[in-house]
């Protein structure tokens, strides 16, 4: 059974950075896809970015050239580094992996097998 536990969010003001954290255990890390979404209060869950097993990887037009996605898979974490926050960022991300077969960065939810419990972020104006 594949773990994953998110960290690194917290209350910051608009302008400051944040890095988040996704260590997994329990299952081939560097075989899955991931992916960081987030849900907002009164929202739907949206997909944030999403990396594909080969490292091909997608943002969502909101956060591009703010956040970047990398992973380490000696360590099996995945890390979203978030620049320039800006208040519309406060949500809970949610970090997740596939890891049935298959090729792409996907944005579904339905597309993961697995979740993280969830980190809070919050920024401030």
């Amino acid at each position: 059974q594949v773990q994953l536990v998110e960290s690194g969010g917290g209350l910051v003001q608009a302008g400051d950075s944040l890095r988040l954290s996704c260590a997994a255990s329990g299952g081939t890390f560097s075989s899955y896809a991931m992916g960081w979404f987030r849900q907002a209060p009164g929202k739907e869950r949206e997909s944030v970015v999403r990396v594909s097993r080969g490292g091909t990887i997608y943002y969502v037009d909101s956060v591009k050239g703010r956040f970047t996605i990398s992973r380490d898979n000696a360590k099996n974490t995945v890390y979203l580094q978030m620049n320039s926050l800006k208040p519309e960022d406060t949500a809970v991300y949610y970090c997740a992996a596939r890891a049935r077969l298959g090729y792409f960065a996907y944005r579904d939810e339905s597309d993961y097998d697995y979740w993280g419990q969830g980190t809070q972020v919050t920024v401030s104006s």
